[in-house]
């Protein structure tokens, strides 16, 4: 009850308690091209945020620990590609920006040129309350991202990636993440 369509909307309130919070699709994807609007409807607060560096490492400090910086905090969400949540579409405003491939960013298991492929090269999103559009690109083990028609990953190798699956809507298990998706649609490519 948490998940509500509503005319052209899918909102999501940030009150589920379930394990696994995600909407899932009942069809499974192959190669695809998906198209989402999304945007972060929580009131922004001051948060820290984790600098990443171009090749997907996490910046360190002068004293050796983690470099952080402030921002606006509104939520996070994210789309599974082909049922993983390894190779999940990230979207939260973080330094890093939205787009990044997650599991294959912070996998250090992974090529270096897999790390940086999965990690945006520009923070394309718009501020919090304004809608994104995501177009994602899924062929094979290769995806591409454009996000407010920018390019943020290019044909980024995801190695061991299922070759079909569901596609998800994700609330990331934060606080009171609260969003909308909208003019959702989907293109199997053959």
């Amino acid at each position: 009850n948490h998940w509500n369509a509503k005319n052209w909307l899918i909102n999501y309130d940030g009150k589920s308690e379930e394990i696994d919070r995600c909407l899932w699709s009942k069809k499974k994807f192959k190669d695809f091209i998906l198209i989402a609007d999304v945007r972060l409807v929580r009131k922004p607060r001051p948060a820290k945020t984790q600098v990443v560096l171009p090749n997907g490492d996490d910046a360190i400090g002068n004293s050796g620990e983690p470099l952080e910086v402030e921002i606006p905090d509104a939520g996070d969400t994210g789309i599974y590609l082909r049922g993983s949540s390894k190779s999940q579409v990230n979207i939260g405003n973080r330094f890093i920006g939205s787009g990044e491939i997650y599991g294959y960013r912070v996998d250090k298991k992974m090529p270096a040129s897999v790390r940086t492929a999965a990690t945006p090269s520009i923070k394309a999103d718009k501020p919090p309350g304004k809608w994104n559009r995501f177009i994602i690109t899924m062929k094979g083990e290769y995806v591409s991202v454009v996000l407010n028609e920018r390019l943020v990953i290019n044909n980024a190798l995801l190695p061991g990636i299922p070759t079909s699956g569901s596609i998800a809507l994700q609330d990331d298990h934060g606080i009171d993440n609260q969003f909308e998706f909208a003019n959702l649609f989907i293109k199997e490519l053959n």
